[in-house]
């Protein structure tokens, strides 16, 4: 088992820093409020994700017989609400006063979980394939939960730093929107990606 652990590492930490609604959401708070009034919602993100991760470890049996009815409808949810986040971006002026429209806070990091289903196929993947010898042993399937909710509090944490990094520079309208623009731009892939569109082609 011991042999395995780096693979495990490996995937989880490539795909915890990959674009997805958490780590651009995370980036687009930051840019508006800075750090330190993220944090709450960086905290709901790794706490709603650790609660799909233990789902994940609980059931991962009876979702992967359910998987191929539930995966369209979670991606096609997914996806939407992914593609609003895009046109709310694009739209963003930056130009409020933060204090009349405060940051989200714990439960919509939380919240968003439930219709991010990267977060769903990242924990089925782990715990059917790197974790698959593990499977039924609950107690050393647990700290594997807590250990990609951490790391996943250290990405989301790293895109909202870099985006309070270039939130001085914000008020030159070229700045502004080229930032809108890809992060726009990265959210539209992210919906794409969880769509499945692109297995067609």
């Amino acid at each position: 088992m011991a042999l395995e652990i780096l693979p495990v590492l490996s995937f989880a930490l490539v795909t915890s820093l990959t674009p997805g609604p958490n780590n651009v959401s995370s980036a687009s708070m930051g840019i508006l409020y800075g750090y330190g009034r993220t944090l709450p919602y960086l905290a709901g993100i790794a706490f709603g994700f650790l609660l799909v991760q233990v789902l994940c470890i609980l059931m991962s049996s009876l979702l992967l017989e359910t998987l191929p009815v539930l995966e369209p409808v979670l991606r096609l949810v997914g996806a939407l609400y992914v593609l609003w986040l895009a046109y709310g971006t694009i739209r963003t002026s930056y130009a409020f006063d933060p204090e009349d429209h405060p940051p989200l806070g714990f439960r919509h990091g939380a919240a968003l979980q439930l219709v991010n289903p990267k977060g769903l196929v990242y924990g089925m993947a782990l715990y059917s394939t790197f974790l698959a010898a593990l499977a039924g042993q609950y107690m050393s399937l647990l700290p594997f939960a807590f250990l990609f909710s951490c790391l996943g509090f250290c990405t989301v944490s790293v895109w909202a730093l870099g985006g309070a990094a270039i939130r001085a520079h914000l008020h030159h309208r070229k700045v502004r929107n080229a930032v809108n623009l890809c992060l726009s731009l990265l959210l539209v892939y992210t919906a794409v990606e969880l769509s499945g569109l692109l297995s067609f082609f």
